[in-house]
């Protein structure tokens, strides 16, 4: 995935009007498909922070973080303040206990990434919404080849893989997103 996809998509995303003056682009989608990679990049394309929301979620709390997230980063960029929030603490690898404290200045545009970053609570509060997507096989292959610290992780990916498809079959995500990247023409390469 080159910077011609982040190309267009940021050429889409100034094209959009922001909200309360700001930009929010959700990049989502399940795990292993490629978004933080494509966030990476248009992070460069459209100079904006990212924040990551792997710094909320944990293997124990797929979904539960959001009223979290909505308190300490959505709101206050909406209301034009700088994003101050406690981020997850990964050293047990499970990411069960909360860390240090971040700061996200505010931006005239703003990346979100991470999986359910444009849920159904973003509605009319993200600039964008892009969804990417790649085969369940290639997405825990990805996964299988990134987390290598932790001898069961397969079994954990798996459990995790069932959540997400619970999850995005409910809330409807990838309907809803202005944009949809597919992955699967890169196979396991864990940076498409």
């Amino acid at each position: 995935m080159g910077f011609e996809v982040a190309d267009q998509i940021a050429a889409s995303v100034c094209e959009r009007a922001p909200i309360n003056g700001i930009r929010i682009v959700g990049v989502d989608g399940r795990s292993g498909t490629g978004k933080s990679f494509l966030a990476s990049r248009l992070s460069i394309v459209l100079s904006a922070p990212i924040i990551e929301i792997d710094d909320f979620v944990s293997w124990e709390c797929f979904a539960g973080w959001w009223p979290r997230f909505d308190e300490q980063v959505l709101s206050p960029l909406l209301a034009g303040r700088d994003a101050t929030y406690q981020a997850r603490d990964w050293t047990d690898w499970y990411g069960s206990a909360l860390g240090s404290w971040k700061t996200q200045r505010w931006s005239p545009t703003v990346i979100l990434e991470g999986v359910t970053c444009t849920r159904r609570e973003t509605i009319g509060r993200l600039a964008y919404a892009i969804w990417v997507e790649a085969p369940a096989e290639i997405r825990l292959a990805r996964g299988m080849a990134r987390d290598t610290r932790f001898p069961g992780k397969e079994d954990l990916w798996k459990q995790w893989m069932r959540e997400e498809d619970e999850f995005f079959g409910a809330d409807g995500t990838r309907e809803r997103a202005d944009c949809i990247v597919d992955t699967s023409a890169f196979g396991v390469n864990a940076n498409p």
